[in-house]
């Protein structure tokens, strides 16, 4: 039996119930469902304007749904608010790279941190031991993600004068230096070049087998998300288009009229 088919007899990590967005008079997402099972990759696709992003800043809490739930481990995540929501175990990259751009990759990373770490001004400042193993502890783990991701040679360079394909890679390591349980990938092949897509795609899949976290991936590069993804979710219009393998969701013709392009074409 495959790690997806074992996930699928387990009790969802996170479920998405009958969330829905209202903008003003604009309807973003409409009643979304789905589950997602621990050590699933689920891939969220659909055109522009689907509701993909609004949902993934539902579920990093940027986004109040205005109808609806959204359950870590069977617990509303609702009431949490966004700097709280790394320490529960959902961690995001973004679409634009959202990185400080100033600081090295060394400290970009050791921001990733803090929703792990339990010190203050105070306790940073008078330096008792058990600071001082909690920083030794936060280097080691650090430097072996930089090691995980093949960061080590531009540890100490500014952030800012780095390749996008790298800056990419910088934003993945701050995220996974919180232990997240779900890791929320939003485009995270875009700006990229074909050899580099198909790295990323064995990285995420290294991932999840060798790291344990369930994925979330948002994106328009669909042989990415059909190579990888265990399960997939088509979103339209902010409506659940069609949900299943990724076969499955190849072979729907609302999906292919709405997104991947009719068959004549």
């Amino acid at each position: 039996m495959t790690q997806a088919q074992l996930a699928q007899r387990q009790d969802p990590l996170l479920a998405v119930r009958d969330v829905s967005v209202v903008f003003g008079g604009i309807v973003a997402l409409n009643g979304v469902s789905f589950d997602m099972h621990k050590g699933q990759i689920l891939g969220l696709i659909g055109p522009n304007g689907a509701g993909k992003t609004t949902l993934f800043n539902c579920l990093s809490r940027l986004y109040q749904p205005s109808a609806g739930d959204i359950l870590m481990e069977g617990v509303s995540i609702l009431k949490r608010p966004p700097h709280r929501i790394a320490e529960i175990g959902i961690g995001r990259t973004f679409q634009n790279v959202a990185l400080f751009a100033n600081l090295s990759v060394l400290d970009n990373v050791r921001v990733g941190t803090h929703a792990r770490t339990s010190s203050d001004i105070i306790s940073d400042s008078l330096r008792p031991p058990w600071v001082r193993r909690s920083e030794a502890s936060v280097n080691k783990k650090v430097h072996e993600i930089l090691g995980y991701l093949d960061l080590e040679d531009v540890a100490h360079a500014t952030v800012s004068g780095l390749p996008f394909g790298t800056q990419k890679r910088v934003e993945l390591a701050r995220a996974l230096a919180a232990d997240p349980k779900i890791l929320l990938l939003d485009e995270p092949a875009g700006g990229l070049n074909h050899e580099e897509v198909h790295v990323l795609g064995e990285l995420i899949r290294r991932i999840r087998d060798e790291r344990h976290v369930t994925v979330l991936l948002v994106e328009h590069h669909m042989g990415l998300v059909m190579s990888i993804a265990d399960h997939v979710v088509a979103l339209n219009f902010g409506r659940k288009l069609a949900e299943g393998t990724p076969g499955e969701v190849q072979a729907d013709p609302d999906v292919i009229k709405a997104y991947l392009g009719s068959k004549d074409q």
